[in-house]
């Protein structure tokens, strides 16, 4: 469970009151909305002998202008209401040490180091998972691929990152990516990106025989795109969470899709979790106003936004993030399916 008592003892992070943002009271107040919202989507919901797997796009976590203190809470309000999260963009360590600490003891964490390059963006991938519910196999890895088989002799722009954990009978592989979020020329294409990761996790599981989670962010238009096309005719799952971006133009950038035997691809929910709705909600966007100035990088710190009613739904995202998170539950428990097909034994 994710860990408050910061916000109930450390007067100077968090001074009493509950009319203003930063305060103790408005950040718990905003939790409980957070909270009511996912209850209501997942833990109420949800089957006891299941697995919930999330991702998310963490908008350059944190390598631009820090957050709000306030912000790491409402992250880790999220997290903890999955088994298992794949971030993307994740940039600065001391971000996902501080994630790790509000998210508490049974939560841990692994992450890839920096993909360099203009493509690579030097972004790091991430997976926090509850230790309580998902077990690490001690295998982790990247996807390096060789010469022939590689996309005109480039590997892809972030290398996909893997990890093998388990929870309850059900043996699973995540395999985390940030495709190139467009097509160049001379460059592979976000089609062949994720054509050849997923024809490599297919063949993976079919070898291992267990079900291999492909996430992230995608960079799809929406679910007509060629490369959600492509995995489809390899025979994933592909739940569709319908847009997941915050900017005008609504796409389908993030997805959690899987392959594996058939007796262990028991898909039971998915969602996507439309936080604003709880924090940095549309009633909240005069109360940031002067804290938004405040925090604002040298040279422009202490200048109000010229136009903070139509600036306010970016400048949260620098809060949160540009990307809404996305879940999906899958069974974990199949011992009766196993035990009748014992009995049918003759």
């Amino acid at each position: 469970m994710a860990y408050y008592q910061s916000i109930k003892h450390d007067r100077n992070t968090y001074p009493l009151g509950d009319s203003a943002p930063g305060q103790a009271g408005w950040i718990a107040q905003r939790i409980l909305r957070l909270r009511a919202m996912l209850n209501g989507q997942i833990n109420s919901v949800r089957d006891p002998k299941s697995l919930i797997v999330g991702s998310w796009n963490i908008k350059h976590f944190d390598g631009g202008r820090k957050r709000l203190p306030e912000s790491y809470h409402y992250i880790a309000e999220i997290i903890d209401h999955f088994d298992i999260c794949s971030i993307q963009e994740a940039k600065d360590m001391t971000a996902l040490r501080r994630l790790k600490k509000l998210l508490g003891p049974n939560w841990d964490f692994f992450v890839n180091d920096q993909t360099t390059g203009d493509a690579g963006n030097d972004e790091r991938m991430a997976y926090f998972f509850n230790r309580n519910k998902v077990q690490f196999r001690n295998l982790i890895g990247e996807l390096v691929y060789p010469s022939n088989e590689l996309l005109d002799g480039e590997q892809p722009s972030r290398t996909p990152f893997f990890a093998a954990f388990q929870a309850g009978w059900f043996k699973f592989t995540l395999c985390s990516a940030h495709i190139v979020s467009e097509d160049k020329p001379g460059k592979p294409t976000r089609q062949q990106e994720i054509a050849l990761i997923g024809k490599t996790l297919k063949d993976r599981s079919k070898r291992e025989d267990e079900v291999h989670i492909f996430l992230g962010d995608f960079n799809q238009d929406d679910m007509n795109d060629d490369g959600l096309i492509d995995l489809n005719n390899m025979g994933y799952v592909i739940p569709d969470f319908g847009p997941t971006n915050l900017a005008q133009d609504k796409k389908h950038f993030d997805h959690i899709t899987f392959i594996g035997p058939q007796e262990e691809s028991d898909l039971l929910e998915s969602g996507r979790v439309d936080w604003h709705e709880a924090v940095y909600s549309d009633n909240d966007r005069d109360a940031y106003e002067d804290i938004a100035a405040q925090i604002r990088e040298h040279p422009d710190t202490g200048v109000p936004y010229g136009n903070w009613s139509s600036f306010y739904k970016r400048w949260r995202t620098d809060e949160m993030s540009d990307h809404l998170p996305i879940w999906i539950e899958i069974r974990t428990d199949y011992s009766n399916r196993y035990l009748h097909s014992i009995s049918e034994l003759v």
